[in-house]
Parts: structure tokens; sequence; C-alpha cells
């Protein structure tokens, strides 16, 4: 079995999985699923209304009567992807929707592919089953074609994503994510359980809690109590871990009262993960790029976090190069993480994003610099995270079974997200094993972001 590659991009989204089963005469759209997590939930959302109404999912462009895209327009290297990925549609199939992050831009995309159907913006579902009814349109068999009760899942059956909010209130000069996905809307809480309840019921062993900011859930609402269940993190994520699944948090921002989480982490009720995006150390770079400037304080505070949870894994990106990053600033960064020993660590080279405020800030770092800057953070973060795996070698730990061939299983420990982090293989006393299984191993090998076990 292969290592997990270390270049892995945390903003990417799963591989989706499809259930391609059709009936004869059966309409068919094919989808294509581009960004992070919380775009596979819009396609899973997409696809689940689409089926209620007698729609197939095709796994080819040429099965399908019309494919959406569904963009990422984050960074301009996502942009351009989105765009390959739609002209590859175009000239596959010849039917394109396009929607997502990228559909606020819809010049952009008509400028480049002028002859896709429709462009829509992101959660804008109705819009995208309208242009699907114009290239494709419905023919439901209400006595064949009923809604499984979970909807439609992009993920493997044993884990699904749970989106609690949309949109994000902060400004951070690098990014345009509050243009296009707008200020901070949070669901309902009693909303959230009921979805998370359905997906525990339809065998789901693992929820990862995602938003564009998780910790600031419910700040919209005034953290009101709605049916029994109140509109906050702590309180939501205590809920959710009564549930008997595991439960991620992704793109936690480390606020005060995200300490409140670390003990029902200590007490089991969630994983003791927290993914965080720190973004850099210096405190000039911070404010440089409009966040909040206490690398300090934050050193106290993940030592907190492990003094209440010595089990608990730290994880963040962070981002090189920034406009004005002089070699001093850098080095500051590298200290920083020397001192954090963060467990999960990924990194990206600055990008100017059309829109974004960092693009008129002066002094940009040429790209041989950035380069340079990242080769020397990731290998320091590589370092790190090899003596931490190695120093679980010989332990016993609980993992979750993601898939099983001929050659083994692939599983995930607790300090591990799916498509994100690394893995644990089973290359041996496998054969029982079935995918979603929670089984008890022992460490015998460890990697620089990899485990083996056996059971």
């Amino acid at each position: 079995m292969s290592q997990n590659p270390p270049l892995l991009r945390p903003d990417l989204a799963p591989n989706p999985i499809f259930d391609t089963t059709r009936r004869e005469g059966q309409p068919t759209i094919g989808m294509v699923s581009l960004g992070c997590p919380k775009a596979l939930v819009d396609s899973e959302r997409i696809l689940t209304r689409l089926r209620a109404e007698g729609y197939a999912i095709s796994p080819e462009y040429k099965g399908a009567g019309a494919v959406i895209v569904n963009t990422c327009g984050f960074l301009d290297s996502a942009k351009a992807e989105s765009l390959a990925a739609i002209g590859e549609a175009l000239a596959e199939n010849g039917k394109v929707i396009v929607t997502g992050c990228l559909g606020a831009e819809p010049e952009y995309i008509t400028g480049a592919h002028p002859s896709v159907l429709a462009v829509t913006g992101p959660q804008q579902y109705e819009q995208v089953l309208d242009a699907v009814h114009g290239a494709v349109p419905p023919s439901p068999d209400p006595f064949i074609d009923l809604l499984p009760a979970s909807g439609v899942s992009l993920t493997p059956r044993h884990y699904s994503y749970l989106k609690i909010s949309e949109g994000c209130n902060h400004a951070c000069k690098f990014c345009i994510i509050p243009d296009m996905r707008g200020k901070l809307v949070s669901r309902p809480a009693h909303a959230v359980m009921r979805e998370a309840e359905k997906l525990v019921e339809a065998g789901v062993r693992e929820l990862l809690v995602i938003s564009q900011d998780t910790s600031a859930y419910g700040l919209d609402r005034k953290y009101a109590t709605e049916r029994g269940h109140r509109a906050h993190i702590t309180d939501l994520a205590r809920d959710l871990g009564s549930l008997g699944a595991w439960v991620r948090l992704h793109y936690v921002y480390p606020y005060p009262h995200v300490r409140d989480l670390i003990p029902l982490m200590a007490e089991g009720l969630v994983l003791p993960y927290l993914d965080i995006p720190f973004q850099h150390a210096h405190p000039d770079v911070l404010r440089r790029m409009a966040r909040p400037a206490a690398a300090a304080k934050t050193l106290d505070e993940i030592n907190a976090w492990r003094s209440a949870c010595p089990d608990i894994t730290l994880r963040s990106t962070f981002i090189v190069g920034y406009p004005g990053e002089t070699e001093e600033e850098f080095q500051t960064l590298l200290d920083w993480l020397d001192e954090a020993q963060l467990d999960r660590v990924g990194c990206f080279q600055y990008e100017n994003v059309k829109g974004a405020r960092a693009n008129m800030l002066p002094d940009h770092v040429p790209d041989e610099v950035k380069q340079d800057r990242w080769n020397r953070f990731m290998e320091k973060s590589q370092a790190i995270s090899e003596a931490k795996l190695a120093a679980k070698v010989g332990s016993r730990i609980d993992v979750i079974v993601d898939s099983v061939d001929e050659q083994g299983a692939t599983c995930r420990t607790k300090a591990d997200a799916p498509e994100i982090d690394g893995n644990l293989f089973i290359d041996e006393g496998f054969e029982t094993l079935s995918p979603g299984d929670i089984v008890s191993v022992t460490v015998d090998e460890a990697g620089e972001y990899d485990l083996w076990g056996t059971p």
C-alpha cells in the first residue's frame, strides 16, 4: 500500500462516490464536485433534490443528459482547475451547468466557456434545478423513484460531512469567501441535530462538522435555544456527542470559548481533534492579513488544551510568502512551529485572488522565495509529524476502517480526517474487516505521515 502523499491540499473535497443505479429511460445527470467539503455538501443537496425528482446520477460524461460542475473560486489555481473541469465536461458531454463559488463571477466563466447552459452561485439550489429541468426534463416514476431517507451521499456510508453554517464574518485580506458566500448564517441547532440523528440511524459512524467558522456557530442567532437545543458550538458538540458516533470539528478559530470544548474531548464525547487555521505566527504578518495577532497567547492556549486533554491532535494550515513577509518574519513562523509542535500541518504559497484586498499590499514576495520558504516549512513540519508518529509505535489505539481490498485495510485513527490527514494500514488479519468498523489495533510501524498496525 502506498503512503499518504505529503502535498495534500486541505481545501480539496474527497473524491465523490456515486450511487449509479438507473432504471430504463430514466433522465440522468452527471456531477463534478470541486472545492472544499462544504461544497461537497452543496453537491449532495443538489443531487438529493434531483433524485427526488426522478433523475439518476451518471458516473460518466457520455452517459449523462447534462453535467453539473460545482466549482471552487478560493485561489487562482482553484479557478483554473474549475475552468479546466468545465472545459473537459463541455468537450465530453456538451451540456454543462456551472454552480458553486466561482459561479459568483459568471462573466469570468462565460468569457472562457460561452457555451455553458447556465451559471449559478453557491447555495443557489433552485436555480440549478431550473437549469437542469431546461436541459433534461424530469420524468419521474412515482412507484420507483423514492428518495432514500438519508438523501444522496457523495462520501462512503460510514462518514458524512455535517454543515452547521454558511458564510463568515471575518475580513481576512487574502480571502474572498465572505464576498462569495456572505456573512455568517447558522442553521438552527435542532435542524442540525435532526440531520445528524438521521445520518447515525442510516449507519454513519463519523460526523465531520464543517462551516467557514465553526467556533462562531450561533453568533448570528444570539445563541438562541429552539426546541431544546442551543445554537452554540459547545452545546452543539455536547449534543452531537450523545449520538454515539465519532464527532470531528473542522475550521475552528481559537476564540477563548474554544477551551470549553476541550473537556468534551477529554470525556470522549467529541474526538480530541481541532482543525484551526492559524495561517501565520508573526504578529505583523497577521495584522497585514487582518487576523488576530496573538501568537504568543495562542501557544499558551495550546499548552492549556494539551494539559486538559493530552491526546488532543492539532491540525492547521499556514500561508508562506504573504505580501511583505520578511525572512525574519518567516523565521518566526518556523520557530513558532518548533514550539507549537502541531500534529497535522498544511501549507500554501500565497496567491493573489481576484477581489482580495491583499492584492494591493506592497512588497509581494518573488515566486522563487515563496517556493524556498514552502520547502523549508514542509521539511520542518514533516520532521515533527514523523517524530510524533514514531512515538505511537507500540501503543494500542482505535481506528475506523475506510476501505478493504486484497492487500489490506486502509483505516484512520481519531487523529486523522478523511482525505486530509494520514492513514493507518492493516496488512495482516484484515480479512473480517469491513468499511465503517471501529477496531482496536497495535501500532507496529510509523512513517512520515502514516502508520501500520495489527488488530
